[in-house]
């Protein structure tokens, strides 16, 4: 007998390659915003800073709704991205990796944010006054400095993106193979009679991900330390 059915393991497949996809996307505009919220003060950071960490207040099935009525393929932003790109999120993959994107983002960029503040500007400082522009400083001090906190921002991302259900059943909705992440499925197996053991693997397979993603985050987070202190 299989250790999972064929079903289960395309819910495994398709939480994985969501959760990366999201996380993938949206590393560079949390790298840049962590950055922006950590070095500047502008009008309206404080407002900037609320809306970033909005989903994590807000309730899942809001940010799900909101996606919907503005992503969706009748929305004012996905209906142009169809009508120009033929690019469509309603109830697809696509769909279930922007909703995790967004319910995951405040957290990579609290981390990241985080890591930039630790860095002491005095180093940037020192590398300009040698003569090295922003970019260069940037790319060559602050961001190594900050691996531990991007690595770990990354894997926070990564597992909440893997355990996200609310959005991504309110927008993109619970289509097998399709939208149906591990969560979803679990859901369709807890409400149908006798599936109790499909849910309680699916259930054991997500805390062992979650555990080790955890370990890798902290193993990764320490060899990046190493590197950014052997490289100053």
């Amino acid at each position: 007998m299989a250790l999972l059915t064929e079903y289960e393991v395309a819910a495994l497949l398709l939480s994985l390659k969501v959760s990366l996809t999201a996380v993938c996307c949206s590393l560079p505009a949390g790298i840049f915003i962590a950055w922006v919220l950590a070095r500047f003060d502008f009008p309206g950071k404080s407002l900037l800073d609320g809306v970033i960490h909005l989903p994590l207040v807000l309730p899942p099935v809001v940010v799900g709704y909101l996606l919907l009525i503005s992503m969706g393929r009748a929305g004012w932003i996905g209906h142009w991205l169809y009508e120009t790109f033929g690019i469509s999120f309603a109830f697809s993959w696509r769909g279930a990796a922007l909703a995790a994107a967004v319910v995951s983002f405040p957290l990579m960029v609290r981390a990241i944010r985080q890591a930039f503040e630790a860095v002491d500007t005095r180093l940037e400082e020192a590398a300009q006054t040698l003569g090295a522009g922003k970019l260069r400083v940037f790319f060559t001090i602050s961001l190594p400095l900050t691996a531990p906190g991007i690595v770990s921002g990354m894997v926070l991302a990564f597992a909440r993106s893997l355990g996200e259900f609310g959005s991504t059943i309110t927008f993109v909705s619970n289509i097998p193979g399709e939208t149906r992440t591990i969560p979803l499925a679990m859901y369709s197996f807890i409400e149908t009679p006798g599936a109790e053991a499909q849910a309680g693997r699916l259930c054991v397979i997500a805390i062992i991900i979650s555990l080790l993603s955890l370990v890798a985050s902290q193993w990764l987070g320490k060899r990046a330390q190493q590197r950014a202190h052997g490289q100053c």
